[in-house]
């Protein structure tokens, strides 16, 4: 069962909010916060209390834009607890997804709230709640290094802290799904957006190439042409044909621009010899 902390500036949308909440089975209390202050304030006792006190807190349902701090500026504070409760973003804001997926929020739901989007966002924290409580060190004794839990996959290579988060968060239609990195083949850019493709289709994120080629060199993306971003282990074939250079990853064949094909080679080469 959760123990859950609202937070919105604007009451009617609050009290909506806590009335959903308050009427999932899954939520054993939903209390309520209309600004920043309160919402910290709050929260601090929540962690002082410690997972089993009178004053605990599992999840803040945390709006973005409100009056003095944000809720993003909240959630950068939080990020300084040994263990902060997971945080839900509810938002009428599209734009600030991947800064809260950044963030490590559990979801990130857009307004006005549908009673079906509440509830996966409640399905997802109690999930991942799940998971932290089965992972807690002992009552006694040094606290471990913080990580984020991870469902699938293999177990995170030595210097994956540095790499950054293994998902990036997508929005269609109302709804944040997040796209595993490792799942995206090469990357296009798409003026101020990018264009992930991965094997099972494309996703639109509101964030330029060249921020993407920043954050994942250290995952293997390397640019070729000044509109793509391409994963180097997904490179099935280079081709040189009179002069110009090109690549196949999967069923795309993309060009390499004169700038890039010498590094690239290079790349591929040492790649290939280990």
């Amino acid at each position: 069962m959760l123990r859950v902390l609202a937070v919105d500036d604007e009451l009617p949308l609050l009290e909506e909010l806590l009335y959903l909440l308050r009427s999932d089975d899954r939520v054993l209390s939903a209390e309520g916060a209309s600004d920043a202050t309160e919402a910290l304030r709050r929260i601090t006792r929540a962690v002082e209390s410690g997972p089993d006190g009178p004053d605990a807190i599992d999840v803040v349902f945390l709006d973005i834009q409100m009056a003095g701090l944000t809720g993003l500026d909240i959630a950068r504070l939080l990020a300084g607890f040994a263990r902060p409760p997971l945080i839900v973003f509810v938002t009428a804001h599209e734009g600030f997804a991947v800064q809260a997926f950044d963030l490590k929020a559990v979801d990130y739901v857009l307004k006005p709230v549908r009673p079906e989007r509440l509830a996966e966002a409640v399905r997802r924290a109690r999930a991942l709640l799940g998971d932290r409580r089965e992972t807690a060190p002992p009552a006694t004794g040094a606290e471990p290094p913080r990580t984020v839990p991870v469902r699938r996959g293999p177990a995170p290579e030595e210097g994956a802290a540095e790499r950054g988060p293994e998902q990036i968060a997508v929005e269609l239609g109302g709804v944040t799904r997040f796209v595993a990195i490792a799942d995206i083949a090469y990357v296009e850019a798409q003026g101020d957006y990018a264009r992930l493709h991965t094997d099972g289709g494309s996703h639109l994120v509101r964030v330029p190439l060249s921020t993407l080629e920043e954050r994942w060199a250290p995952r293997g993306f390397v640019r070729i042409h000044r509109r793509h971003l391409v994963a180097l282990a997904r490179i099935d074939e280079l081709r040189v044909d009179a002069g110009t250079t090109s690549v196949r990853v999967g069923a795309a064949e993309l060009q390499v621009s004169r700038r890039h094909a010498r590094q690239l080679r290079d790349l591929l080469m040492r790649q290939a010899t280990g």
